[in-house]
């Protein structure tokens, strides 16, 4: 068996220590002017990666990052490990019940908010291609990516967004949750198919990809989440807890994953599947989710987004062009699909465009997918710089405008 050298052992060692430290140092300075911690492990990406450490001092870059080639692959198994496990925890954090509690308000925004930014980040890629530059030559999966790309949000940057305003328990707070939480497995499930279009063109069909997709999430989602919620109780009286918890989630979590990526789905699809089936189980509490959640933010998502930084040269590879089109088709494709279907819900117009501002925020979701995108040559280093800066821009504006745009709203209403 190959193993790991002495030199290849300090190198990867080395690299881990110094990005979470780098992460943790750069999101704390962000989070102080009330940006997402993930802005500040991305800046730290940028700064430590070849556009800015690897430009200046290429010599010192080499050493500590990529000198060592199996030490910078092992690196990259467990940035893999980290998006499963951040897929993971994503899943937990949506609730099938508050989904189907939710009224007309929240069915609309979801809808139009999920299919609006779709069909014009579709139509935008399928019949403009060469706006977005070089990319994949099949037209039909490069436009069906950019079409879920648009449509999808951030919910945990979300969540945290609306806890810091103060709006997580409001009206407008439920229907932007509810909305965001449709999206994403929505979204989650038509991405997995596109990465089963990628890999299995010659092993099956557009038909046979859906087929998987949706007997595995319906299977998983009723016998699956009821076997789970029945296991629980027992698992938590013979296992230490909540350690032992954290052990079989994550394993379970591992062999979805594992299951997905054999039948020709990505692994982050059997990974957000299985966290839905566990976190929507009456026997986990809060307190239990949130210790998954902090071994798996506080470690592991970090090095997974201080090394998005590491996938390509930032400066070299910025495209004004290619960025403004990406903001432009997600800012407007959001926000006027959440708009629209919060109107047709019943809500007032300011806050109709709070609810499509929350709803805009892409934040790590939408690095994931382009991280996922760009490995599988689908997308190339020019879109890839573009839409990580649309998720960042994005997450960062969302705050503020929902802020500004509720309080209007409360100063209106008190001198009507």
């Amino acid at each position: 068996m190959r193993i790991l050298s002495h030199n290849e052992n300090i190198s990867l060692i080395l690299s881990i220590g110094l990005l979470l430290i780098a992460a943790r140092l750069f999101g704390e300075f962000f989070r102080k002017f009330k940006m997402p911690l993930v802005v500040g492990e991305l800046i730290a990406g940028v700064v430590l990666g070849p556009s800015l450490l690897g430009t200046f001092y290429p010599k010192f870059s080499s050493l500590v990052f990529t000198s060592n080639l199996n030490a910078s692959l092992a690196l990259n198994g467990i940035t893999n490990i980290s998006i499963v496990m951040l897929l993971f925890v994503a899943g937990m954090e949506l609730n099938l019940s508050l989904i189907r509690q939710q009224g007309k308000a929240a069915f609309s925004t979801s809808t139009f908010g999920l299919v609006v930014p779709l069909l014009m980040g579709y139509f935008s890629a399928y019949y403009f291609y060469e706006w977005y530059g070089r990319n994949s030559a099949d037209k039909l999966v490069f436009a069906l990516f950019m079409g879920t790309s648009m449509a999808i949000s951030a919910l945990p940057v979300i969540a945290r967004t609306l806890i810091d305003l103060n709006l997580f328990r409001t009206k407008i707070g439920s229907i932007i949750i509810t909305a965001a939480m449709f999206n994403d497995l929505i979204g989650w499930i038509l991405f997995s198919m596109i990465m089963g279009m990628l890999k299995g063109s010659a092993n099956h069909s557009v038909v046979l990809t859906l087929l998987y997709t949706i007997s595995y999430a319906i299977l998983m989602l009723t016998i699956g989440r009821f076997l789970i919620n029945k296991s629980l109780p027992w698992a938590e009286k013979n296992f230490s807890w909540p350690g032992g918890f954290l052990s079989l989630s994550l394993g379970l979590a591992f062999l979805g994953a594992a299951f997905t990526e054999y039948i020709g789905l990505h692994a982050i699809f059997g990974a957000f599947i299985m966290g839905i089936a566990i976190g929507d189980s009456v026997h986990v509490t809060e307190k239990t989710k949130d210790i998954v959640n902090q071994f798996v933010t506080n470690i592991f998502a970090p090095l997974f987004f201080v090394s998005i930084g590491f996938k390509v040269n930032f400066i070299d590879h910025f495209d004004l062009s290619i960025t403004l089109v990406v903001l432009l088709v997600a800012i407007v494709g959001k926000i006027s699909g959440a708009f629209l279907g919060a109107r047709l819900g019943g809500l007032s117009n300011k806050e109709s465009l709070a609810i499509g501002f929350g709803m805009n925020a892409r934040g790590a979701m939408e690095i994931i997918l382009a991280t996922l995108a760009l490995q599988a040559n689908l997308i190339g280093e020019e879109l890839f710089v573009a839409i990580v800066i649309m998720a960042v821009l994005t997450s960062i504006m969302a705050g503020p405008m929902m802020n500004w745009l509720v309080k209007t709203k409360s100063n209106l209403d008190n001198n009507l």
